[in-house]
């Protein structure tokens, strides 16, 4: 009886030992790369010059300084305002330093997180952040902010200030690894300032935050002046050091990319991270890039990608079939694409998961087969037995095989030629809208419209602006368009955002596609609820492969390195992080750029 005793104790006293407030947290407990007593971050210049000006672009404009809403257009880099209880790790997949939050206490069994707020930290007009700031800041986004905070924190039963400066967040059930994690990277709102204001409303004021940043200067819809706060509380915090060097932060919006690129090359920004294929192996041809003054990189980019493709509205009756929106992606050519268009530079994109480990590139192995048997009659037989494999073809711009496929598919799905357009049952045709912002995508999908129309199917193609296209993708109104839904290393609870039925109906989520699917909704939680590096793994390749063989988009392509160019008045880090460019930490080299014929020399010695 004494043995059980003294076992039962020195097991409560493991359990505290485990619960023990830390500096940092990670998604399984494993340790966190940065001792308690780091003094900065390996991927950063800690003794870099701070001054200058940043200045940045912009696309599309913005009618707001609140970002939390699901109204307007907020301003870029408006989180430069806002400090987080935590700050994510740029050089490991999962782990949150305290920013905010000294000290963070997660329960072995994740039933609740606590965080101890530092004592000095301050927002930008001197008052003290305190646990009751973050009480409001929750309970403000889950009852006024964006949809996707219900759906992001659905696992949250309340939020309790324990005293002024210890916060403690209790779930609905236990076993949510990532919860504490991303709770972690709430931007903290000041209760004092907002009680005299209305948190629904988009608005033009500066927001006060206790962040590095201040908003300085407003040309609404044009341009936005960031500028450092002086006395800032954190500025000498280890998770700090080595970042927000300049003095400034400038963004100039534009409503065209090549008048962007443009006024790049012109000296009226510095930094241009470029997307787009064309431009960075034929637009980039100037005398300041040739002289050195306008540097060229290819970094590699090791997060995962995620998928990006033309999206098909599931709301749409036209879309309910599967046949239908197999046939639709069978005669989208990416090999001619990615030859005439992007000279090469691009990979296709077949997994929601792609450029990572958690892509199901390959059959479901005995630990996925457990996980997807017991839904077996809810999903499609492919998931069992074939790996998905976008078509392939030979570049040459002829798909016969492809359209032959196609038109089977449609034959199949009830669906015939009567004078020359392809008409459902009841002799509607098969026609529809792609919804664009960017008049630059246009040509991407023409020759998709073409190998459409050759099957007697309409593709309408609807060119917004950014205002319109906003409000209509919010309320859903769309046949299709291009989306993405970026994923990071350690997916969790923003998949309900992405996939599951909960977000079908939320005008601010990422389900763009309206699934509502069963088996979709069970991958999902048990993802959330995956208890090891390994089962989130074969976790997230189930649910890749459901959503493959769903043909819910036409995949697109990715691209696994950052293409930047940067006037050489700027330089980096010699050590940059894995995850990120991290842009913050870069810095002011030199007033004005200067030819160089070592153009990417720009680190420092």
């Amino acid at each position: 009886m004494m043995r059980r005793i003294l076992a039962a104790a020195l097991l409560g006293l493991a359990t505290l030992a485990q619960a023990a407030p830390q500096h940092a947290i990670t998604l399984y407990d494993e340790p966190p790369k940065y001792p308690a007593d780091f003094q900065h971050f390996d991927y950063v210049n800690a003794k870099a010059p701070q001054g200058g000006t940043l200045r940045l672009s912009d696309f599309g404009g913005f009618d707001s300084l609140n970002p939390f809403i699901p109204k307007g257009n907020p301003a870029s880099q408006i989180n430069l305002v806002y400090d987080t209880l935590t700050f994510h790790s740029l050089d490991e997949p999962f782990t949150e330093y305290g920013l905010l939050a000294e000290k963070i206490e997660k329960d072995p069994q994740q039933r609740f997180v606590r965080f101890y707020l530092r004592p000095q930290a301050r927002f930008a007009d001197g008052t003290p952040v305190t646990a009751e700031d973050v009480v409001f800041t929750f309970n403000t986004l889950m009852t006024k902010g964006d949809p996707m905070y219900r759906n992001y924190y659905a696992d949250v039963d309340k939020v309790v200030a324990e005293d002024r400066l210890r916060v403690r967040f209790d779930f609905k059930r236990a076993g949510n690894r990532e919860l504490p994690l991303i709770l972690g990277q709430i931007a903290i709102l000041p209760k004092h300032w907002w009680d005299s204001r209305d948190f629904g409303k988009t608005s033009l004021e500066p927001p006060l935050g206790s962040g590095p940043y201040r908003v300085a200067k407003v040309d609404p819809g044009r341009s936005i002046r960031y500028e450092r706060v002086k006395d800032y509380w954190a500025k000498d915090l280890p998770v700090n050091r080595g970042f927000n060097n300049f003095d400034a932060v400038v963004v100039d919006s534009y409503r065209d990319l090549t008048v962007a690129l443009e006024a790049f090359k012109a000296g009226q920004f510095d930094f241009n991270e470029e997307r787009i294929a064309k431009n960075w192996a034929t637009a980039y041809d100037s005398p300041a890039v040739r002289d050195g003054r306008i540097v060229r990189q290819e970094l590699p980019n090791d997060n995962p990608w995620g998928m990006q493709g033309f999206v098909f509205n599931m709301r749409r009756p036209v879309f309910k079939d599967v046949r239908v929106r197999e046939a639709i992606s069978l005669l989208f050519d990416f090999e001619w694409t990615n030859k005439q268009m992007f000279f090469g530079s691009y990979k296709r994109d077949r997994s929601y998961f792609e450029n990572s480990e958690m892509a199901a590139h390959a059959l479901p192995d005995a630990e996925e087969l457990k996980i997807l048997e017991p839904l077996r009659d809810k999903l499609p037989p492919q998931v069992f037995d074939s790996v998905f494999e976008p078509p392939v073809s030979d570049g040459s711009g002829i798909i016969r095989e492809q359209k032959r496929k196609a038109y089977r598919l449609l034959l199949d799905a009830g669906y015939k030629i009567v004078d020359d357009r392809m008409v459902d049952p009841d002799g509607k045709p098969l026609s529809f809208e792609f919804m664009l912002a960017q008049a630059d995508f246009e040509r991407v999908l023409l020759p998709f419209k073409r190998n459409l129309s050759e099957l007697g199917i309409d593709l309408q193609i609807r060119l917004v602006d950014v205002s319109q296209y906003v409000n209509r993708l919010r309320s859903r109104d769309f046949d299709m368009m291009v989306a993405s839904w970026p994923q990071s290393n350690s997916p969790g609870n923003e998949q309900r955002e992405f996939w599951h039925s909960s977000s079908a109906d939320n005008p601010g989520s990422r389900n763009f596609i309206g699934l509502r699917d069963p088996a979709v909704d069970a991958l999902v939680e048990g993802l959330i609820a995956a208890d090891s590096r390994d089962s989130l793994v074969h976790h997230a390749r189930a649910l890749d492969r459901a959503l493959q063989w769903g043909h819910y988009v036409v995949p697109n392509w990715y691209l696994d390195t950052w293409r930047l160019a940067y006037w050489n008045r700027l330089a980096h880090p010699q050590k940059l992080p894995p995850y990120s460019y991290a842009l913050m930490t870069w810095w002011q080299a030199r007033e004005n750029a200067e030819p160089s014929t070592a153009t990417a020399q720009q680190e420092s010695r």
